[in-house]
């Protein structure tokens, strides 16, 4: 049966008094990252800490899911996931990737581009004593992104984690799970406008280290 609903004419025209110039913009990607996540948070968008990971494997196919940004610095941004997993495989093979924080109600997105490292153990293990147990526990049952029989497998294991740390207290860090730093070299700012004549500014890292502020045509 042919679908009904035609995705062709869906849009919604952006505010043309929102903007975003070279003057508004923070001296630092951080500074103005930090600004734009603060409003996120204040505007009561639902989880404004989710972003969109894109990974690719060592022939270029890529894979993209949503994360959860557990925390940023100057440094980067960091999230937490089983290095098993297809995208903490993706990462050892291939450690450049790409982060989309997608705002849209505020007629917004932060994209952001670089490479991936593990952080340090200790800061893995002191954000995973801090997780609910359950999540703990659910940690240590699900071999991420590997193919099980059905969900059955996946509460057996869940039930034996559950045994097996239930005098434990801190349940511990799996040895195969932690925390990633993606380290910008790139981070664009993007505010819809009227007419789809959309405002993007993007911090760019330079071959000495330093950063500089490009307009990109929408």
């Amino acid at each position: 049966m042919r679908d009904t609903v035609s995705a062709a004419g869906m849009r919604d025209e952006y505010a043309a008094e929102l903007g975003l110039t070279e003057a508004d913009l923070a001296g630092d990607w951080h500074t103005q990252f930090h600004q734009w996540f603060t409003a996120a948070v204040a505007a009561g968008l639902p989880e404004p800490n989710a972003m969109v990971l894109g990974t690719a494997d060592p022939a270029g196919r890529p894979s993209g899911r949503t994360v959860l940004l557990k925390g940023y610095d100057a440094e980067g941004f960091v999230l937490f996931t089983n290095h098993g997993s297809r995208k903490g495989a993706e990462l050892a093979a291939n450690p450049y990737a790409s982060l989309v924080f997608p705002w849209i109600t505020m007629q917004r997105q932060v994209i952001v581009t670089g490479l991936a490292e593990r952080i340090d153990r200790a800061e893995t293990e002191k954000y995973f004593a801090s997780r609910p147990r359950g999540s703990q526990l659910g940690a240590w049952a699900s071999s991420q992104s590997r193919v099980i029989p059905d969900r059955v497998t996946l509460e057996d294991e869940y039930r034996a984690a559950a045994e097996r740390f239930a005098d434990v207290e801190p349940v511990p860090a799996p040895p195969f799970w932690g925390g990633l730093r993606i380290r910008p070299d790139s981070v664009e700012f993007w505010q819809g406008r009227a007419s789809r004549l959309h405002d993007r500014l993007r911090f760019r890292r330079t071959g000495d280290g330093g950063w500089v502020v490009e307009r990109l045509a929408p």
